[in-house]
């Protein structure tokens, strides 16, 4: 891969991996840096991709390892909330009760909100999901399952009526 190759996946995927740095730091600013991370990473050390798929799948993974690292890191701070202007600058538009049950799933542990966010929000097939994360695909439907109930429990007890 050469210069123009990271290039090519910024302008191809970067609102892909800013969208995913994004639902699960729910901080567009952290949201930034982070992409600014996994795309220096892509230039300073090249990789070789089967395909245009396999390229996304490595930069997704890589921005969910980044954001797992920022949620360790020292640096994790209680943010006020995001501006309403900030969020219209992302490509996908959120409603309110959209920002509401994105913040019960960013709540989630992780290997479920990475999980629900890559099947609903990117809409990865189970076997992709599977893909990405390196899981057999039954372990990633059993996780969304999980996934799922546990978001409905707490949908519900915030009033939420959840229709299956």
């Amino acid at each position: 891969m050469n210069d123009s190759s990271a290039l090519y996946a910024f302008n191809r995927f970067g609102d892909t991996v800013l969208r995913t740095a994004f639902a699960m730091t729910g901080s567009y600013q952290d949201a930034e840096d982070i992409t600014q991370e996994v795309f220096l990473t892509l230039h300073s050390k090249p990789q070789e991709f089967d395909t245009e798929e396999h390229m996304k799948a490595w930069l997704i993974r890589s921005a969910i390892n980044r954001c797992k690292n920022y949620f360790k890191s020292a640096r994790v701070r209680n943010n006020s909330p995001l501006d309403e202007e900030l969020a219209n600058t992302l490509s996908c538009e959120f409603t309110p009760r959209d920002n509401e049950i994105r913040e019960k799933i960013k709540k989630l542990p992780e290997k479920y909100s990475s999980v629900i966010f890559l099947y609903y929000f990117e809409e990865y097939s189970i076997k992709e999901i599977g893909e990405i994360l390196g899981k057999n695909e039954n372990t990633v439907s059993s996780i969304l399952q999980r996934g799922r109930r546990k978001l409905k429990t707490e949908l519900e007890k915030e009033g939420y009526i959840y229709e299956t």
